[in-house]
């Protein structure tokens, strides 16, 4: 008996009739051996929990050759509408989305699209979520594409991934991700396989997704004719559109982490991870003066708990609007929330104020 491995395991040469069962039993022996020494080498020594970090390495591999074989199937054409999911390499990292495709959806009409950021901490998952923001169920409604694109994220997973909208948030501002080509590499792909109205790309987020989609107006004009920020203001390091884009913003007057009147709430425990957020007011003012309007607001929706008051004597047909509710804290207005100090706000729904904002403006001027 021959012992093949330090982990104790040994078998004996079998004769050559029996030469692929040995086969296989010395290759699970050195790939058992591999494991350890790649655990201890993590580690530094042996303890009680070397069997449990094993089991676990070897369930990390396999959940990368699933990814493997995942990566395949994503990249199957888009031939019938449903809800599909893309990887692409930018600047050396992989990034990923999702697509959804509504059921009215033809080759043969332009149809429009919508990027939806999720916020902070968030994902592409949890922003898809029908029952927590309902986007699934406004683009079967109006017959548009959603892109729910997954921020930068130190896991493998995807999850807590984060926006660098500029002066926030967290790791992609900290290491200086650049989203807004991520966003054109998508933007590239998804036009290679689907037949997008180009007057009618938008965006949208929350909180965070909401900033990097300001960030997105400022710095792609000529693609997004309209951007919708819900609990995110424009917190952009620069700002020089070369094209007006029609703003809509939407936030809760008791907003309890990106306050409404500037900077960051008790809820946000390490600011080191945000920043002293631009105030509401002041971003409005903004993109007022950017989209170069005259006059004042006129209000366009008033109920109770919420009104909206817009500009509309702006430059090239586009439009400032502002939608305000009473409640509902750091929350998307008509969603759920799941594990929330206070529910979102029902007084209006964000995504119909949304897509009727849309429906509204000149994209034809552009």
């Amino acid at each position: 008996m021959k012992n093949y491995c330090s982990s104790g395991f040994s078998f004996s040469v079998l004769p050559p009739i029996k030469y692929g069962f040995a086969m296989s039993a010395m290759l699970l022996c050195l790939a058992w051996c591999l494991l350890s020494a790649s655990v201890l080498a993590d580690d530094g020594r042996a303890d009680g929990n070397l069997r449990e970090r094993i089991k676990q390495r070897i369930a990390e591999r396999q959940e990368s050759r699933q990814g493997d074989d995942n990566h395949s199937a994503r990249s199957q054409a888009i031939t019938v509408p449903g809800d599909y999911v893309r990887s692409l390499k930018h600047d050396g990292i992989t990034r990923s989305y999702r697509i959804h495709v509504p059921p009215q959806y033809s080759a043969a009409t332009p149809a429009a699209l919508l990027l939806a950021f999720h916020g902070g901490g968030g994902d592409m998952d949890y922003m898809a979520k029908n029952e927590f923001y309902g986007l699934i169920s406004k683009a079967d409604a109006e017959g548009f594409i959603v892109i729910f694109p997954n921020g930068y994220s130190k896991f493998r997973s995807g999850k807590f991934a984060t926006w660098n909208a500029g002066a926030c948030c967290a790791d992609a501002r900290d290491n200086n991700i650049d989203d807004v080509g991520f966003v054109r590499k998508i933007l590239r792909q998804v036009s290679s396989e689907l037949v997008i109205d180009k007057r009618r790309v938008f965006a949208t987020g929350m909180s965070n997704g909401g900033m990097m989609s300001y960030r997105l107006a400022c710095e792609m004009p000529s693609t997004f004719s309209a951007i919708a920020a819900v609990a995110g203001t424009d917190n952009t390091l620069t700002c020089t559109p070369a094209l007006p884009v029609s703003i809509l913003h939407i936030h809760a007057k008791n907003d309890d982490r990106v306050l409404f009147n500037g900077g960051a709430g008790d809820k946000f425990r390490d600011e080191s991870k945000v920043t002293d957020f631009t105030s509401v007011p002041a971003t409005i003012a903004k993109w007022i003066d950017l989209n170069k309007c005259s006059g004042n607001s006129h209000p366009v929706l008033k109920k109770p708990g919420a009104y909206c008051e817009q500009y509309s004597q702006c430059k090239g047909g586009t439009a400032v609007q502002l939608c305000v509710t009473e409640t509902g804290g750091h929350s998307w207005p008509g969603g759920s929330k799941p594990r929330a100090d206070e529910p979102p706000s029902q007084a209006l729904s964000a995504n119909d104020v949304m897509w009727d904002f849309f429906k509204s403006i000149n994209s034809k001027a552009r």
